[in-house]
């Protein structure tokens, strides 16, 4: 009897099974995004390439390499994958500064390399990852306790340079909505490094201090401005003012998810999809719009109670694994792909102003899908190193 409790034990310590629901959740929507994203650019794929399967085939591509790529980030011990934290965020950090100056001016942005036929590459994407990776390590380092505020804005300075420097060249290109996800991401993760009051309360003093300053850089830029204007006439008037200018796109979306209804369209007739929703983004920014047309709320709502199960399971994960480097990791992970799920949905739907941020798994892109698929990859990593006792990570 002792000897079987003593082979449990053992087993509840080392390495596991990963987690099944992340597992499935992963593989579901990686397919049903394919489908999508086939379904909602089949227009713009013949009318362009003259295939209507050439987004698909890309999309598909991206699949197979972005899973060989995350193959190791799920085989190797995450440990191990943290110690090469510091040359990643040095690596990504020169990627950010030199994309300003030789990337693909795109629409007036410089967010991308561009290398002969290969596809383009979006640095900032996987500034994502990294910067999850890095914070993972650095902060499983450090003591967290502090005698006084201003030991704490002492502590928080060197986690503040390395994310203010990454923030600030990701808003250069500009990139105000992976600069969003990035900052909030990465201030969750310090949030729950500390659990004394004084961190408690420095923590809440940083978040205050930050809202002015996410406003304040919402409205340097025109056309965020013009955005941001039409999100408050559609909040405050119940109309779009500006159906033919800035309020366009959300004109056009709310147009499609009106005409799905309860119940939706059908697989495959979505009217939107045929040139009205702005240029690519109805099998990108947009598609969440195209899938509520075409399934109905119902969809949506199925689509929301999967992405809220993703996030319970995520962060039962960082209460159950036993070291701070796994709980850091995962509780990152989880809430990037959440967050930025959620605000994809949000902005489709009009509670928030477009922002251009892509729905994990569903919106095209290679850059995406690579990250997207790493992070998973890193998020059943830790799983597997999951035990029965609970630690609470809030």
């Amino acid at each position: 009897m002792s000897r079987k409790i003593s082979i449990n034990k053992r087993r509840k310590k080392g390495k596991h099974a990963p987690d099944y629901f992340i597992l499935t959740f992963a593989i579901a929507l990686s397919i049903f995004g394919a489908i999508m994203i086939f379904d909602a650019s089949v227009y713009k794929a013949h009318t362009v390439f003259g295939d209507q399967f050439y987004f698909l085939k890309s999309q598909l591509i991206w699949l197979l390499i972005g899973t060989v790529v995350a193959l190791p980030f799920y085989l190797i011990d995450y440990k191990k994958i943290l110690k090469f934290a510091v040359p990643a965020m040095g690596f990504v950090i020169a990627a950010l500064f030199l994309v300003l100056f030789i990337g693909e001016d795109i629409n007036g942005s410089k967010r991308w390399f561009q290398i002969g036929p290969l596809p383009a590459i979006q640095p900032a994407e996987f500034a994502k990852i990294v910067i999850i990776i890095y914070l993972s390590s650095w902060l499983a380092k450090q003591e967290h306790k502090y005698k006084s505020l201003k030991d704490f804005f002492k502590g928080f300075a060197s986690f503040g340079a390395i994310l203010g420097i990454v923030a600030i060249l990701i808003l250069l290109e500009p990139d105000l909505g992976t600069t969003m996800v990035i900052c909030m991401t990465a201030f969750a993760m310090f949030f729950i490094s500390g659990k004394d009051k004084i961190h408690t309360w420095g923590s809440i003093s940083i978040l205050l201090l930050g809202i002015p300053l996410a406003v304040l850089a919402g409205i340097l830029e025109p056309y965020r401005f013009e955005r941001i204007k039409t999100f408050l006439d559609l909040l405050l008037k119940g109309e779009v003012t500006d159906p033919k200018g800035s309020g366009y796109q959300i004109q056009q979306i709310l147009i499609g998810i009106g005409s799905g209804g309860f119940w939706g369209k059908g697989f495959g007739q979505s009217r939107q999809r045929f040139g009205y929703l702005v240029e690519n983004t109805a099998f990108t920014d947009s598609i969440f719009a195209v899938i509520l047309e075409e399934f109905g709320l119902i969809g949506g709502i199925v689509l929301i109670a999967l992405w809220t199960i993703f996030l319970w399971k995520g962060i039962d994960i960082a209460e159950r694994v036993e070291d701070k480097q796994g709980r850091f990791l995962a509780t990152g992970v989880t809430i990037w792909l959440a967050l930025q799920a959620f605000l994809n949905m949000a902005a489709n739907v009009g509670i928030i102003p477009l922002t251009g941020i892509p729905l994990p798994f569903l919106t095209y892109g290679g850059s995406n899908t690579f990250v997207t698929l790493v992070g998973i990859a890193l998020l059943l990593n830790v799983s597997r190193h999951t035990n029965g006792a609970k630690k609470k990570i809030l």
